[in-house]
């Protein structure tokens, strides 16, 4: 139990049963009336954001979060397999639970996986992965200098925009956040 003034970034808190990020928050004294704490909340599992306004002082449930690294293992049906790197345990992650994280996963990849009372909330890649281009078109001799983009397929089958300079088998740099190129890998 904290109350709204322990309240930082980053926490996750248990409101009615169901588990809430803090994303920013804002303690407020107006001049007239009580204090207050002004937060934006991002919901864990659907990623829902709201604001929620608490009077100052009110108790609220911090949830314990466990984040663990984890590597990834294969994927099965419809989850995928991850091993704790510690005790070695292996998860069983649903699909909806990786999220678009899936675009950016190869096997044997680690990542850092949330654990509420043992059961898994999120997938978290790096910021930035190394990934082959397996397919792309050639760029065309006339349009180098205009800086435009084309559609590359990844190893993992995911489509990105990249430059035509990048060819089939070169090694790129993506955002796992925003599925952007970012640049040739440094091989």
């Amino acid at each position: 139990m904290a109350t709204t003034n322990d309240l930082k970034n980053g926490m996750t808190l248990d409101l009615d049963g169901e588990l809430w990020n803090v994303v920013e928050f804002q303690h407020v004294k107006p001049g007239k009336g009580p204090a207050f704490v002004r937060t934006k909340l991002k919901h864990v599992l659907t990623g829902k954001v709201v604001d929620k306004t608490f009077n100052a002082g009110v108790k609220v449930d911090v949830a314990t979060v466990d984040k663990r690294t984890m590597q990834y293992l294969y994927r099965e049906g419809d989850s995928f397999v991850f091993m704790d790197t510690e005790t070695y345990d292996q998860y069983h992650i649903p699909a909806q639970t990786v999220g678009d994280a899936a675009n950016f996963l190869l096997e044997n990849a680690e990542a850092v996986v949330a654990l509420h009372e043992g059961t898994p909330l999120y997938v978290e890649l790096p910021a930035a992965v190394e990934l082959t281009i397996t397919y792309t078109e050639p760029g065309v001799q006339g349009d180098r200098s205009t800086g435009g983009t084309k559609p590359a397929t990844l190893e993992t089958g995911a489509q990105i925009q990249v430059p035509l300079f990048i060819t089939t088998g070169e090694k790129v740099k993506v955002d796992t956040r925003t599925g952007e190129y970012l640049g040739r890998a440094n091989s």
